[in-house]
This record gives structure tokens, sequence and C-alpha cells, in this order.
């Protein structure tokens, strides 16, 4: 690979992972028919995804820093009705435990907490799967369908309520975690299900863009993670490792002009334009693989 072909997929992923399109699909396919070949499984991938994780801390920064200081709040919390347990067991006595609920925040950070369940156990269960698929331009296409046709559902039923993290419930959490676990496989866009779902749900628009893009990021450091010994692999040089990063800047500056755009966008029902072309670059994909 290349440093342009790295920028230009950086690009193509910055643009794709903040729009309700499939980044992975779009990849995918144009890996495929560009020629480029990789052996370090999908850590390019995962680097792509570090970058956009630049963009969303700088569109929701002020978010994840209080989902943050909560979340430490509550282990404190934990920790310390833990310590008041073992001594109301060893005293007799009967102090109170505190509560650990006590904000909106604290709930948006367990409801994190809780959709990251599916997407990790799907994640983890489908990594071969997930590489394999990625050979194969049908699957994108077919993925890349089936998001259309869940983003015209979305607009054209004028999907969405006024649910903010006090009403949304956990079971809800863990749906939204499925459908994250489901985008690791190409075509589908982890965007469009994520949010298509909270709307559906009822979650208010800027609480499904804001939950959208805030979960993604412990999925996005878990794989990253999960990928970052394919740095020591045989088949990864310096300049390689060079052109992995550029793609990952690429894709933070793209991402943040496009993650600001859909901000504007989410506000008005304009899914169905995503629908349309992605019914139009999943028939060309599907067209393309069995012409090819």
């Amino acid at each position: 690979m290349s440093a342009f072909y790295a920028i230009i997929l950086g690009v193509v992923q910055g643009i794709t992972e903040f729009l309700p399109l499939s980044s992975f699909g779009h990849l995918a396919v144009i890996e495929k028919y560009l020629g480029i070949s990789r052996s370090s499984g999908v850590l390019f991938e995962a680097m792509l995804h570090i970058g956009t994780l630049f963009a969303i801390y700088a569109v929701f920064q002020k978010d994840i820093k209080r989902v943050c200081v909560e979340f430490l709040g509550i282990l404190a919390d934990l920790v310390g009705n833990l310590n008041l347990y073992i001594h109301n067991r060893k005293t007799g006595d009967n102090l109170h435990y505190a509560r650990i609920i006590t904000s909106s925040y604290r709930k948006f950070a367990v409801m994190i907490f809780v959709s990251m369940i599916p997407t990790a156990a799907i994640g983890y269960t489908c990594q071969r799967l997930v590489v394999k698929s990625a050979l194969f331009p049908m699957i994108s296409g077919i993925g890349i369908l089936i998001t259309g046709i869940l983003l015209l559902v979305t607009d054209m039923g004028n999907a969405g309520g006024t649910k903010t993290a006090r009403e949304v419930t956990y079971d809800q959490a863990m749906w939204l975690g499925i459908c994250q676990g489901i985008s690791v496989f190409p075509g589908f866009s982890r965007s469009g299900l994520t949010i298509c779902m909270a709307l559906l749900l009822g979650f208010s628009r800027p609480y499904a863009v804001k939950f959208s893009y805030i979960m993604s990021i412990p999925a996005v450091i878990g794989a990253f993670f999960m990928e970052i010994g394919e740095f020591t692999s045989p088949s990864m040089s310096m300049w390689l490792g060079i052109d992995y990063v550029l793609g990952m800047l690429s894709a933070a500056v793209t991402g943040y002009f496009c993650a600001r755009f859909l901000l504007r966008l989410v506000h008005k029902q304009k899914f169905r334009y995503f629908a349309y072309y992605s019914f139009l670059a999943g028939g060309l994909a599907l067209a393309c693989n069995y012409l090819s």
C-alpha cells in the first residue's frame, strides 16, 4: 500500500464513518478493485477508526469528559459500597449505601458499558469471519443494501422521539450494542445501524447521534488493542507503518468536518438520500462481483 492510497482510504473512512454509510464496506470494495493487498488483518481499519476517534473527541469532548468523570465516580461509589457491606457484616450496623445512578451522565456511562457487552462478544467471536468476509464484494454489497433499507424505513417512518439518558432503558442499550457488533461486517454501517435503531427506539435525534458516536469509543479502542500485535508481524515495515499513520490522520481531519455536518443533518429527515446512495452502491458492488 502506498501513502497516496492510505490517505485516500483515510478520507473515505472519515466520510463514511460519520455519515450513515458503511466505512468497512466501502474500504473493502475500494481495496479490492484498486488491487490493494495487505497481510495485517484489520489493523489498518482499526487505525483508521482511531483517527475518527480524534474527530469524535473534538466534537463531543464536553460530553466525553463528563461521562469519564462520572464513570470514575461510579467506580469509587462501588468500592465505597463494598467497604460498607463488609463493615455492616462485621459489625451488624445498617449503614446506608451510596446511590450509584445520581445523574443523567452516570446513566449514560452505565448504558455505554451495557452496550459494550454484546459488541465485544460479537466482535471477538467473529474476528476471523470478518477478515474473510472483507475479501468478497458480494458480502459488502448485501450489507450496504440492508443498511439502505433500514435508513429508508427510519426516514419514511419519521422515527425518533424525546428519550434521553433518563428515559432510555438498559435493554435498549443492549440492542444498540448488538447493532454495533453486527456492523463489524463489511457493508453494515455502524452509525447507520445504531442511529436508526436509536430513533426507532424513541431516542431524540441529537441524543441518538451523541450516543451512537460515544458508544463507539471503547469498541474502537478494544479493536485496536486486539490488532496491535500486527505491528510486529513480518509483513509490517517502517514505511508501511508510516502509511497507516497517514491514513489515520486523514481520517481524523475528514471525520471532524463530516461529524459537524451530520449534527446539522440529523435535525432534518434526510436519511432517504443516503438510502438511495446505498441502493446504488450496493447494486454496483453486487454487479461488479458477478461481472469480475
